[in-house]
């Protein structure tokens, strides 16, 4: 009970965080499914009238710590999608980078995989931030199509959108293993190599 007497000497910014710190922990033991808004309140130490000021509910703050690993991915896959280098490198650096974000935030992702399929609020928050995922693809095979006649050729009549679209869910469906710990995605250099071998040959091989 400490630490509500304590509540308001914390700044809104730390109480926020401690709510979703509390999240992130709990999902490291227990699914989300199995959680309930006074369990994060409990652990977070906060009383309930804060934690509703934050979020309207458990739902809302699974969100946010989404968006944040998310908002990270895409920060490891800029120097492909931008077109900074070689982009077999950069396809390499950014699956690399992104095997490390999902291994960093395990408990979260999984938890947004496992639960989007029967939560509408949920399912709707996942299929977006993929589908930004999708688009970022989209723009960089298109980039490589108006610049390289090879790729333009190799990729004459395809369906870029479901193409981009294919290479993401895919990535999505094989991180999701190894943050599971499943053979032989638990392996990074296996699941990296794959991934790299995936992309590389839908677009550049």
């Amino acid at each position: 009970m400490t630490a509500r007497r304590d509540e308001p000497q914390q700044s809104r910014a730390d109480l926020r965080e401690r709510i979703l710190d509390a999240l992130r922990e709990l999902l490291r033991e227990r699914t989300f499914d199995t959680l309930s808004v006074a369990d994060i309140i409990t652990a977070a130490g906060v009383s309930r009238a804060s934690f509703y000021f934050y979020f309207a509910g458990k739902q809302a703050v699974l969100a946010e710590l989404v968006r944040r690993a998310v908002g990270a991915g895409h920060e490891a896959a800029q120097p492909w999608v931008q077109a900074k280098a070689d982009p077999r490198e950069t396809l390499r650096a950014g699956i690399d980078a992104g095997a490390g974000l999902w291994l960093a935030n395990a408990a979260v992702l999984r938890a947004i995989v496992e639960s989007w399929a029967s939560d509408p609020q949920l399912r709707k928050l996942w299929l977006d931030q993929m589908a930004t995922f999708t688009d970022a693809a989209i723009a960089r095979i298109e980039a490589d199509r108006r610049a390289d006649p090879a790729v333009a050729a190799r990729l004459d009549a395809v369906d870029v959108h479901a193409l981009a679209a294919s290479l993401t869910w895919t990535g999505e469906r094989l991180y999701y293993l190894a943050a599971c710990g499943v053979s032989p995605f638990d392996d990074r250099a296996v699941l990296v190599d794959t991934l790299t071998h995936l992309w590389v040959s839908a677009l550049y091989d």
